[in-house]
């Protein structure tokens, strides 16, 4: 069982995350207003103390405790530090984005030692934007001086504000969206003080409108946490921890892409080669700006050169990757500026047009390949010095390998996109979720960019190698890329033939797939959907299918078994199931033909 702790957005974000799972978990707030709505969570409001924690854990039997709770809520955050501690549950501390420390803004690791500075400098006009618990902080300031507070408009912050007797006129409230510099020309402040409250805070805003206006910022540092807690940065970093910790919370555990592996791989072979030294884990940045840490697996060093490798996790997808060594080797060189990717042992090489890959280039995708120069390019400014007085050559050449990668390719659709010796570096996201259908529209979409860029007007679709087999036999002069596997997305494959600006597609279906699309299920898979027996009676009964054959319905099990009840005397029924799918694809597909042909066991084609 799960207790979260925080109101906060991040809260909302790790309640949502913790919400996938479909079970039961906990999460507290100090105030009711900041409940959540949820399914699943139980919510408890109120400030609990460090017993209040521990009788609760005890109670309900917690296993994780998430921390996500503002981080200048210094009691609370020592209170679940405590308790973890006395009852040994690991606590995940959901980070907040932090700007680093710029040095135009002045920065203190207490209110005391701000309102030294305040005194010192005769700051006699000061606009806190710190909350309304730090009224009673900075009252020693404000006594004496004029303090504009602002705080957000509620009866319980309004209530504070009594309590420590400040004045009400000088109290502002906080508006969403509104604009910071209005504000700061309205009260001509002759310094602002803050907290690092990171980017949800508002942070960036609030220091760019007072640069604009030459107005100093001071700024709080954020308390330092319990160096137990197990910092994350976002719900991927966050998921896999709780699959760490908590493995039975979510059914299904996700992974990460080849991409991320390889970026991880090639930002520690360059900091290695720089450093001299080995790495054993390295942070990189996902495409949505999350950052996440990898364990390395391995480093070696050489004179000129590094590689470091990471064992791909897929986590619970059927990734024919998942285990293998993602491996990169990183060289500095002079014979050219940027960065230049080579092609390693088992990675494929590109043969075909339509993948937006240079022909006989490496078969590392462009999102992954932006993944890796990004963190190159910031080992790179983080080492500057270090490497201009070293006069280094600032090229890199980047060789991804994958030991096992031709034979393992063997099992992907990539001879068929045109990408021979070897698997490809993929990934859009970074992650791979569970039984991810991501990766496999991806895949079709891929497909279907190449047999567009050979010159291919008609593209042919199937759910898999039987039925393929079957319609080639129709269309025998198409080259092998027009023939394109569906599995059961259905809809998404549609889609992207129309988005592609095909003049034809011809769908082949098998019976089990077809009573399911005729009922209008563009997602086949039996974890979706199931054969409805009473869809398929009405169905034999509008296409005037006898008695006998109805009853016979009732008594199937598998949708195949169709092709033994139904005699050639009432083969309509075969039709109509044809023009119910066709009525349900075509919307999809408006601008070109779709022909779907409907295959029974031994290849017959019924259209």
């Amino acid at each position: 069982m799960i207790l979260i702790f925080g109101g906060t957005t991040e809260g909302r974000k790790v309640v949502a995350v913790c919400e996938s799972a479909a079970k039961l978990f906990y999460y507290s707030t100090k105030t009711k207003s900041q409940k959540i709505e949820t399914a699943h969570g139980s919510h408890i409001t109120g400030g609990l103390d460090e017993k209040d924690i521990i009788d609760f854990c005890k109670e309900k039997a917690i296993k994780l405790i998430i921390d996500a709770a503002h981080p200048f809520a210094e009691v609370l955050h020592q209170n679940i530090a405590e308790a973890s501690r006395e009852l040994n549950i690991p606590v995940v501390r959901y980070e907040r984005s932090y700007p680093k420390h710029e040095k135009d803004l002045l920065w203190f690791g207490a209110y005391n030692e701000a309102i030294e500075h305040l005194e010192k400098n005769n700051i006699d006009n000061l606009l806190a934007l710190t909350g309304v618990n730090t009224v009673a902080k900075l009252k020693p300031y404000w006594q004496k001086h004029n303090c504009w507070f602002r705080i957000l408009d509620r009866d319980e912050s309004r209530s504070i504000i009594q309590k420590e007797n400040f004045p009400i006129e000088q109290v502002l409230y906080y508006q969403q969206g509104g604009d910071e510099t209005l504000l700061f020309e309205k009260f001509k402040p002759q310094a602002i003080i803050t907290k690092e409250s990171g980017k949800s805070g508002g942070f960036k805003e609030k220091v760019l409108a007072a640069r604009k206006l030459n107005i100093p910022v001071l700024v709080v540092k954020r308390p330092v946490l319990s160096p137990d807690f197990i910092s994350v940065y976002g719900e991927n970093g966050l998921r896999k921890q709780i699959e760490k910790l908590l493995p039975e919370f979510f059914d299904l555990k996700t992974g990460y892409t080849t991409g991320t592996c390889a970026t991880a791989a090639t930002k520690a072979a360059l900091t290695a080669l720089l450093t001299k030294e080995n790495q054993t884990k390295i942070s990189i940045t996902l495409p949505n700006g999350e950052w996440i840490k990898l364990s390395i697996h391995s480093t070696i060093l050489e004179d000129s050169l590094a590689s470091c490798s990471v064992i791909k996790d897929a986590g619970d997808d059927p990734d024919v990757t998942n285990g293998h060594e993602i491996v990169s080797t990183v060289q500095l060189t002079q014979e050219h500026k940027g960065v230049r990717f080579l092609q390693g042992k088992g990675i494929g090489v590109v043969t075909l047009p339509g993948l937006g890959l240079e022909i006989g280039g490496p078969a590392i995708n462009k999102t992954p390949r932006m993944m890796m120069k990004r963190e190159l390019f910031k080992v790179m400014r983080h080492y500057q010095d270090k490497l201009s007085e070293q006069g280094l050559k600032t090229g890199i050449d980047v060789t991804i390998s994958v030991p096992k990668g031709e034979e393992i390719a063997l099992r992907t659709f990539n001879p068929k996109l045109g990408i021979t010796g070897g698997i490809s570096i993929i990934g859009t996201s970074g992650i791979v979720k569970p039984f991810s259908s991501e990766a496999f529209i991806a895949s079709i979409r891929r497909e279907m960019q190449v047999a567009k860029a050979l010159g291919c007007k008609n593209v042919v679709v199937n759910s898999g190698a039987k039925s393929e087999r079957f319609v080639k036999q129709q269309y025998p002069n198409l080259p092998p890329q027009a023939f394109i596997h569906y599995g059961n997305f259905i809809g998404e494959t549609i889609i992207a033939a129309s988005e592609l600006g095909f003049e034809r597609l011809t769908m082949g279906i098998m019976i089990g797939k077809a009573v399911k699309l005729a009922e209008g299920s563009l997602d086949t898979h039996s974890k979706k959907v199931v054969m409805n027996k009473e869809f398929i009676s009405a169905l034999a009964k509008e296409a005037g299918c006898s008695e006998t054959t109805m009853a016979a319905i009732q008594q199937i099990t598998m949708a195949r078994q169709l092709w033994d009840v139904i005699p050639k005397t009432e083969a309509t029924f075969f039709s109509l199931i044809v023009r119910k799918c066709h009525q349900v694809c075509i919307p999809l597909f408006p601008n070109g033909t779709l022909d779907i042909l409907l295959i029974d066991e031994f290849g017959n084609i019924k259209q």
